[in-house]
């Protein structure tokens, strides 16, 4: 993996997002659920640029006060 590639990414917040942020992230699936007594999950899947789009994201996030659950790398190298 290297920090300039793209990649395929899964990411995991405790609480809601909803879809039309997919405008906002990147072009990201954004799918939210509950998952268990009301507690909602939302994912968001697809392709980002490079380790700096992963890090602004991430931060996005943060400043949004949704903990992160999952960051996972599905497939690097993504053309």
């Amino acid at each position: 993996m290297k920090m300039d590639t793209p990649g395929i990414y899964r990411i995991k917040v405790q609480g809601k997002l909803e879809a039309d942020w997919a405008d906002r992230v990147g072009g990201l699936e954004v799918t939210a659920i509950n998952v268990n007594s009301g507690i909602e999950e939302t994912t968001l899947e697809g392709r980002l640029e490079d380790q700096a789009a992963l890090t602004g994201l991430l931060v996005a996030l943060y400043e949004l006060h949704l903990p992160l659950k999952l960051v996972e790398c599905l497939e690097e190298n993504v053309k």
